[in-house]
């Protein structure tokens, strides 16, 4: 399940926090574990654990290539558990 959280509540943040969210669960190199997205104003942070460093990468650059993204902090830990 993927989280979906704007650090700052406003459309154009939700919306973009949405796409976000969407990409990621829609994608197979990124696990169905929980993660959570934070954007606001263009900014997105990523949450979570995933089990390698392959899927941290993969969810990175997903986000990276989404319109509206200028910055991403990717605060996804890898859990090798």
């Amino acid at each position: 399940m993927i989280e979906s959280a704007a650090a700052t509540t406003t459309p154009a943040n939700d919306l973009l926090s949405d796409r976000v969210s969407s990409a990621l669960a829609a994608s197979p190199h990124v696990p169905g574990g929980k993660l959570r997205v934070e954007a606001a104003d263009g900014e997105v942070r990523l949450h979570g654990n995933v089990t390698t460093f392959f899927e941290k990468q993969m969810a990175q650059e997903l986000v990276r290539r989404l319109d509206g993204v200028d910055r991403i902090e990717n605060l996804l830990q890898v859990s090798w558990s």
